[in-house]
C-alpha cells in the first residue's frame, strides 16, 4: 500500500512523521508484532489459520490482552508509555468500549511500531501519531525487562 492511502487512513502521521519499515503480509498482525512475532496472525475469532493461546478467553476485553502479553512475553501493566532504562513497552489502544484494537511496541530509540493490519510495519514517533477512528486511544501500557534480541 502507498504511503498516501497509510496517511488516509491514519492523517496524523503525515505532520508527525513515520517511516515504512516493511512491506505489506498477512503472516501477522500488530498483536503478534508487539511481541516480536512474525510467523502468526494473532486473532480471539475462532477462524482457521489464527493463532491464540488455548485457555485464553476469545474476546478483546483489556484483561484478555493483558493475560496474553503476559503469557506470551512477560509483560506486566505498567504506568506510561515512557522509555525506561532496561525495560520493553508496548501499548494497547482501545475503541471507546475498551475494546483492544491495536498494539505497538516501543523500539530501542524510543519510537513506536506497529503493524497496519495487513498494510505495512512503520515506525512513528508518537503513539498519538496513530490514534482515531481505526485504533482508538491508548488504553494502557504494558512492560518487560529488555530480552536479548537480534532483531
Amino acid at each position: 500500500m502507498s504511503a498516501q492511502n497509510i496517511e488516509q487512513d491514519f492523517p496524523k502521521l503525515r505532520s508527525i512523521g513515520y517511516e515504512i519499515t516493511s512491506g505489506e503480509t498477512t503472516d501477522y498482525n500488530c498483536f503478534a508484532w508487539a511481541a516480536h512475532e512474525t510467523s502468526n496472525w494473532w486473532s480471539p475469532l475462532p477462524l482457521t489459520g489464527y493463532f491464540w493461546p488455548e485457555g485464553l478467553p476469545r474476546n478483546t476485553l483489556v484483561s484478555t490482552f493483558v493475560e496474553l502479553y503476559k503469557r506470551k512475553g512477560g509483560f506486566v501493566p505498567c504506568e506510561n508509555g515512557e522509555s525506561e532504562k532496561g525495560f520493553e513497552k508496548i501499548a494497547l489502544f482501545g475503541d471507546a468500549e475498551g475494546n483492544v484494537t491495536h498494539t505497538a511496541r516501543m523500539t530501542v530509540t524510543g519510537k513506536w511500531t506497529s503493524k497496519l493490519g495487513v498494510m505495512e510495519d512503520i515506525e512513528h514517533g508518537t503513539l498519538e501519531a496513530i490514534e482515531g477512528p481505526d485504533y482508538g486511544t491508548v488504553i494502557a501500557f504494558l512492560k518487560r525487562p529488555v530480552l536479548q534480541r537480534d532483531d
